[in-house]
C-alpha cells in the first residue's frame, strides 16, 4: 500500500508559531482574478498587486488594472497552523512557488515596497508622450510618421507632421495614430 507524504518540508530555519509570512502563488494561465477570488473564499488574506495603464481600445484610451506580476499573487500563511493542503485544489491554482522542493517566504519588505511603488505611480502613465514618435494609420497622412505634441479633447491628438518641408501642426482622430515602437 502506497502512503502519502506531504510536499511540504520544514524550513531550514525554525520559525515561530503563530508567524505569518508571505508566499508566492502560481496561477493557471489567465485564471490570476479566479485564483485570487477563490483563495479569499476560503478564507486566505492574498495580495494581488495591480496598476493601472491605459490602452486604446476601439480607438478610444481607456484605463485598465493589470497584475504587475501577471500569472502570480501572494498570500500569506502561518507555516505551522494553516491548512496548506486545500490552496493546491484551488481552482485557478498551479501551486505554491518553491525552492527545492519547499515554499520560499517573500519578505515582508518587498511586499511593503511594490505597495509603496504601486500607491506613487497611482497617476496614469499616459498612452502617448509629447515628443514621442508615433505612426499615422488612416486618411491622406497615412503611412507618415510624426511627432506627439498633445491631446486634443478626448477624441484627438495634436502632431507635429513636415508638409512641404515646414513643420505643420495638425490634429487627427486618436484611433488613427499608432506609437513607433
Amino acid at each position: 500500500m502506497k502512503t502519502r507524504t506531504s510536499s511540504l518540508r520544514t524550513s531550514p530555519m525554525p520559525l515561530a508559531p503563530d508567524q505569518l509570512q508571505w508566499y508566492l502563488v502560481h496561477c493557471k494561465p489567465l485564471q490570476d482574478e479566479r485564483a485570487l477570488e477563490n483563495l479569499e473564499r476560503q478564507g486566505f488574506h492574498c495580495y494581488c498587486p495591480v496598476r493601472s495603464v491605459e490602452k486604446l481600445r476601439h480607438g478610444r484610451r481607456q484605463a485598465f488594472a493589470e497584475p504587475l506580476f501577471p500569472g502570480y499573487l501572494f498570500i500569506r500563511l502561518d507555516r505551522v497552523n494553516d491548512n496548506w493542503h486545500p490552496i493546491r485544489s484551488t481552482r485557478g491554482v498551479n501551486g505554491i512557488v518553491r525552492f527545492n522542493h519547499d515554499p520560499l517566504p517573500v519578505q515582508e519588505e518587498i511586499i511593503e515596497q511594490i505597495r509603496t511603488q504601486l500607491e506613487g505611480a497611482a497617476a496614469q502613465e499616459p498612452y502617448l508622450k509629447p515628443g514621442e514618435r508615433v505612426h499615422i494609420t488612416d486618411g491622406p497622412f497615412s503611412r507618415l510618421e510624426a511627432i506627439f505634441v498633445a491631446n486634443d479633447g478626448n477624441e484627438r491628438v495634436v502632431l507635429l507632421l513636415a508638409v512641404l518641408h515646414q513643420e505643420q501642426e495638425l490634429t487627427f482622430p486618436i484611433g488613427s495614430v499608432r506609437r513607433l515602437v
